[in-house]
């Protein structure tokens, strides 16, 4: 990675930084203690931290006069979407190589992925590398069509991407410098370690989704390429209590979450990060480690179509109907 790498903007920064006194003492802080970054609020294809890695990722995609982007996903990848968001803005084909079979559900992020032109190569029910073999297959054949594909990694997750996040952390101390703690959702690992890198590791708690096998060595390795110094993936703040039944289940402390977040603050998270880094907080206030008096922001990593996307959150929802 060179630091002259190229960054293309696909969204207007700063994105917003909102209180969210009910929320805050519904689940045990003081008023003024909560805020929200809304990184769900960027334009671009539904909104997301994405944006924020695809802008570095695509760019350098650009530089290599790449002419289509490859990239894999859950068949709810928010990634997914963003990418193929990414490519209709800039005129780039997008191949989306998601886990899964054909037919098994149109809705949420599948829709807006069929919507924004992108084309789907079904991987079957297989595990991460065999995604990323999957990947190179359609690379490799792009390649002999005559085709310059970029491959973007899982969750656009690298060095390269967590500039983004990195960038993000001087965003947030410049809108709250007395920030204590920034809670984030821990995917693939980027958002984290780009937070970690621009903030240290003491002021990001991130919330372990399910995504990836070793979250703690994920983010640590991410922060040592970006940085070049050492990281102890011991050290990270990061819960593990939430996953559940795995990454896309609905446990109970997360539809909890869900409804206290609308019904306090009228903000929808989704049920598998933005749900779960809530819960998190929830179970780091009542453990703690997250404090009355301190500075905490939520960073909202957005995700809403993938409500849409879960049969068991839309029943649940439709449930609370009074």
């Amino acid at each position: 990675m060179t630091s002259d790498a190229r960054q293309v903007r696909l969204a207007s920064w700063p994105t917003p930084l909102e209180p969210a006194p009910r929320l805050a003492r519904a689940i045990g802080l003081e008023a003024d203690d909560l805020w929200l970054k809304r990184d769900d609020l960027v334009g671009l294809g539904g909104g997301g931290n994405k944006v924020r890695k695809l802008e570095w990722i695509v760019g350098a995609a650009l530089e290599d006069d790449a002419d289509v982007l490859v990239t894999t996903g859950a068949a709810q990848s928010n990634h997914a979407r963003l990418t193929a968001a990414a490519g209709a803005r800039l005129g780039l084909d997008v191949v989306l190589v998601l886990k899964g079979e054909a037919g098994r559900g149109s809705s949420g992020n599948l829709a807006l992925d069929g919507l924004l032109g992108a084309r789907v190569v079904w991987a079957g029910d297989t595990d991460n590398a065999g995604m990323a073999d999957a990947a190179d297959q359609v690379v490799a054949d792009l390649v002999r069509d005559g085709r310059r594909p970029a491959l973007v990694p899982f969750g656009g997750s690298s060095a390269l991407g967590a500039r983004g996040y990195r960038e993000c952390a001087d965003e947030l101390l410049a809108q709250a410098p007395d920030l204590r703690t920034v809670v984030t959702a821990a995917g693939s690992g980027g958002t984290m370690a780009g937070l970690v890198a621009g903030l240290g590791d003491d002021r990001v708690l991130g919330v372990h989704v399910g995504a990836v096998a070793d979250p703690a060595r994920t983010v640590a390795d991410l922060v040592v390429e970006l940085t070049g110094a050492d990281c102890d993936p011991h050290g990270l703040r990061l819960r593990l209590d939430q996953v559940g039944g795995g990454y896309a289940t609905l446990p109970e402390p997360v539809v909890a979450a869900l409804a206290t977040t609308a019904r306090t603050e009228g903000v929808v998270l989704d049920p598998v990060y933005t749900g779960r880094a809530m819960a998190g907080l929830v179970a780091a206030v009542e453990a703690g480690d997250v404090r009355p008096g301190e500075r905490t922001v939520f960073l909202h990593t957005g995700g809403l179509p993938g409500l849409f996307g879960s049969a068991a959150a839309v029943l649940r929802a439709e449930a609370m109907l009074r």
